[in-house]
């Protein structure tokens, strides 16, 4: 299988389903309608992301008066622990917004170190991966022999 399908996918009729994505052959691989899919799927998890956000900036404008320190202690963890998830989920959102671009460019889908397909069922579990499996894993035990 090589990467040749660089067109822009078109707006399909109908979003497909996971099972329907799984189900199609290996070289139907990133058609329009696989595109149309984990286009639709990133969108909602940066529609979330974005909800997420919105939410903790209100959060965090109400303001709490405590006169009791351990209760302080309390809310200040509590938002501490809320910033920390939303800046992980910020750099969440920079790679959503990145695979969105990947696909409105064709080139989402394909390994960035080796070209091959990343694959189906690893994209359904992580739609923001640029690595295939193998690839993935040889990074990891990169670092892990030598440190980032």
């Amino acid at each position: 299988m090589t990467k040749t399908n660089k067109s822009t996918p078109a707006a399909a009729e109908r979003i497909l389903t996971e099972e329907e994505i799984l189900a199609m052959d290996d070289k139907d691989y990133m058609n329009p309608a696989q595109m149309a899919f984990f286009k639709a799927k990133l969108q909602a998890l940066e529609k979330e992301l974005l909800k997420n956000a919105g939410e903790t900036t209100e959060h965090l404008r109400e303001t709490v008066l405590v006169p009791d320190p351990a209760d302080r202690a309390t809310i200040e963890e509590e938002h501490a622990l809320e910033l920390r998830t939303r800046d992980r989920e910020r750099k969440l959102l920079k790679k959503v917004q990145q695979s969105i671009a990947a696909i409105d460019e064709g080139d989402y889908g394909w390994c960035e170190e080796t070209g091959e397909p990343i694959g189906i069922p690893r994209l359904i579990a992580r739609p923001t991966a640029t690595l295939s499996l193998e690839a993935q894993q040889r990074r990891e035990l990169k670092q892990k022999l030598y440190g980032d």
